[in-house]
């Protein structure tokens, strides 16, 4: 039966991996003749259901690469404007902007390359409910053509226009209240409502640096026939080394020039208008916010637009997120994290082997309820903190110092348990940690909940797809992919719960059983030695560590007390007073205060590895060579061992030499908003997470599996 299982997730990890193979995109080419003027026109046809993006993909995704060479010689042919995109609102309320069927991008084509053999190379990000990368090759005039000649004179002549003024419209800026952004108003006067296209934005930002444009919001006032608009900016300047501080007094030094699409009103060629700012309002905010209040707010999402038609569309995709992080946390039994948790209930499958199945099929369900019921309080956490505004990721508990000593000291008394210094009842009057456990079923709650807690730091297959999209979606659905997870978790529990014979090929109880008891307590120390690891790189142990060092020595002493020593009562209240008055002075002295050096811990000064900032990020993307980035945790077991394998071999060192790589590591092991903010972009939620920037500024994802022929081929 098992075997059965992990046939089936390895046949469909093959099916995605395979996917990337396939070609979304079909790429021709044409040569056109109007007026008199030869254009070339590189054409494209997506399978239906998939999108490539604009000049300005949106919240994600990558724009259309094109290369023309002529002789392996690469031509500066004159390009005109892109055809306007479409607006697709994705899973999270994702807006990208892009394009779908069929659809070409121009260029003018001189005497002196016609009727030449071009070679043209075209690269670009296919997204549906996955992203893939894809790339191809085509010499022209050999390929076929995709597109007939007709058709696209009919789109040439749809390109967006360049205009100098744009009647009835007027744009300025203001400052939000929010500290280092920006607010684009736009308004249309004269309006007629009926002429919104639903599909797209009524403006659509090309890129301006160090404007981020955020989502559009359209305001209608019926009474005097107008369109207001609003679309929030963050500065980026803050980015740049040195720092380009947004002005306080509302002028910038040098006049901002912005580009904008304008698709209003429906049915006519769009418009391309520049538009220079030379400061901003800084008082208005409130006015014009108590503004907006008083009108109708414009639904992208009403059953008028484009989005109420892909809500079939919409439930597929939940069911696929739902799939994803139920095999994920499938997955996530046989992660280095989780494994002690998962041994210790083992354990007690073979002690429960010879009851009735109604006892068996109850402790299962227990450690099942403990699971589920930790992962229901982890999606409500996740839920209070994103609605304080907060930036998380999978695996945050373990970025608190309190938690992490909480659960140092919990592994480390368990450990004692296991290896035979105490027994204690539990509520339903038996012992945990000993053999007879036939009706307490409280410790397999508990196993439950500590798999969760040792679980969340580990990233799995799937994992990597469904939790993004927990992250950034509706309440409901993060308590639904959460569930999934615990139930993905729990699984070979509820199977041999409901089925007790799958569990025959374990050896029978006796008295072995003690023996591995043993060992398992040595696997709970390994754990504990693991945590301290993770608190050592929270916090400054110089200042702590002898305070925690104490704790830990005075719980052992209690515990051997009490079994070798003695067992009297006031004797016992002294011993086991003393932890946690050593505990009370390291809360009284601060003494779970993060660290606050900004330099990350796992890099010294002498690697080869530099601090992963956003500053370090901007210096990549224009350097014009291949940069690997490393995101990285002290509690994150997965990304140690892929350091160990990958990142330290000999083969990847070799890589970085030959091809001269800059190295950044970033230390996820505090808390890092502006980490946690940059993975968010890449629609990660976690570590490991790999990265390369290539020569050209473009960053790729690697995921968070790596390997030297998966960065190789990435180049």
């Amino acid at each position: 039966m098992l075997n059965k299982l992990m046939l089936l997730l390895m046949l469909l990890l093959s099916t995605l991996v395979n996917a990337q193979d396939k070609q979304y995109v079909d790429l021709g080419a044409k040569v056109l003749d109007i007026d008199g003027k030869k254009i070339l026109a590189v054409t494209f046809k997506n399978t239906e259901g998939w999108h490539t993006y604009w000049k300005n993909p949106g919240d994600a995704g990558l724009a259309i690469k094109l290369k023309i060479f002529e002789n392996e010689s690469l031509l500066a042919l004159n390009e005109y404007p892109w055809p306007a995109p479409k607006r697709y609102i994705e899973q999270g309320n994702m807006w990208a902007y892009g394009y779908s069927g069929k659809y070409a991008i121009f260029y003018d084509l001189p005497a002196q390359h016609q009727n030449k053999k071009l070679k043209i190379v075209g690269e670009w990000l296919v997204c549906k409910d996955i992203c893939i990368p894809g790339s191809r090759t085509i010499n022209f005039p050999i390929d076929s053509k995709i597109i007939t000649t007709e058709e696209l004179k009919n789109r040439f002549a749809n390109l967006p226009k360049k205009v100098e003024s744009v009647d009835g419209l007027t744009l300025f800026l203001t400052k939000t209240e929010n500290e280092n952004q920006l607010a684009l108003h736009y308004t249309f006067e004269n309006a007629d409502f009926s002429k919104i296209d639903t599909k797209v934005n009524l403006i659509t930002p090309y890129h301006a640096f160090p404007f981020d444009y955020k989502h559009e919001e359209i305001f209608l006032d019926r009474k005097n026939n107008t369109i207001f608009g609003r679309t929030l900016i963050d500065w980026d300047g803050i980015y740049e080394d040195p720092v380009w501080e947004l002005p306080k007094d509302g002028r910038f030094e040098k006049a901002i020039t912005a580009k904008f699409l304008i698709n209003y009103p429906k049915g006519e060629v769009s418009k391309i208008f520049n538009k220079s700012f030379q400061n901003f309002t800084v008082n208005d905010s409130k006015i014009i916010d108590s503004t907006y209040k008083n009108l109708e707010k414009f639904d992208f999402a009403s059953p008028n637009s484009n989005t109420s038609a892909s809500s079939s569309e919409d439930s597929s995709g939940i069911l696929k997120y739902i799939l994803f992080a139920f095999l994920g946390g499938l997955i996530l039994n046989l992660m280095p994290c989780v494994l002690p948790v998962i041994s210790l209930k083992l354990f007690g499958l073979i002690s429960h082997a010879k009851e009735s199945h109604k006892n068996i099929l109850r402790h299962n369900m227990f450690y099942t309820l403990g699971v589920v019921v930790s992962f229901v309080v982890l999606a409500t956490v996740v839920f209070a903190l994103k609605a304080g505004g907060d930036q998380i990721g999978w695996g945050f508990q373990l970025q608190s110092p309190v938690f992490v000593f909480i659960m140092l000291i919990l592994i480390f008394i368990m450990a004692l348990n296991m290896l035979g210094l105490f027994e204690f009842r539990t509520p339903g009057g038996t012992r945990l940690g000993g053999l007879a456990q036939r009706k307490g079923v409280m410790a397999d709650f508990n196993n439950g909940v500590l798999a969760t807690i040792l679980s969340t730091p580990c990233s799995a297959p799937f994992l990597g797809s469904a939790l993004p999209f927990a992250f950034t979606t509706t309440t409901l659905n993060i308590y639904i992919i959460f569930i999934a997870v615990g139930l993905g978790l729990a699984f070979p529990f509820i199977l041999t719960g409901l089925f007790p014979k799958l569990v025959s090929f374990l050896p029978r109880p006796g008295a072995w059983m003690d023996k591995l008891k043993k060992f398992l307590g040595l696997s709970m120390i390994l754990t504990a030695v693991w945590l301290y690891d993770v608190l050592a790189n929270l916090i400054s142990m110089e200042f702590s560590g002898i305070y925690i060092n104490t704790i830990l020595a005075l719980v052992f002493f209690a515990f051997y007390y009490r079994k070798h020593i003695s067992k009297r009562t006031i004797f016992n209240v002294a011993v086991f007073a003393l932890p946690i008055v050593f505990t009370v002075m390291l809360v009284n002295i601060n003494g779970f205060e993060v660290k606050s050096d900004q330099t990350t811990t796992s890099v010294s000064k002498n690697s080869k590895w530099e601090p992963w900032t956003p500053e370090k990020m901007m210096e990549a993307k224009v350097s014009q060579g291949y940069t690997f980035i490393n995101f990285t945790a002290a509690w994150c077991l997965t990304c140690k061992v892929n350091k160990k394998v990958v990142l330290e071999s000999d083969k990847f060192d070799k890589l970085v030499k030959e091809r001269k790589i800059n190295l950044l590591e970033g230390d996820w092991t505090k808390r890092d908003d502006k980490i946690t903010a940059f993975l968010r972009n890449y629609n990660i939620v976690g570590v490991p997470a790999y990265f390369l920037v290539k020569p050209s500024g473009e960053v790729i994802s690697l995921g968070e599996t790596i390997s030297v022929n998966k960065i190789k081929e990435s180049m």
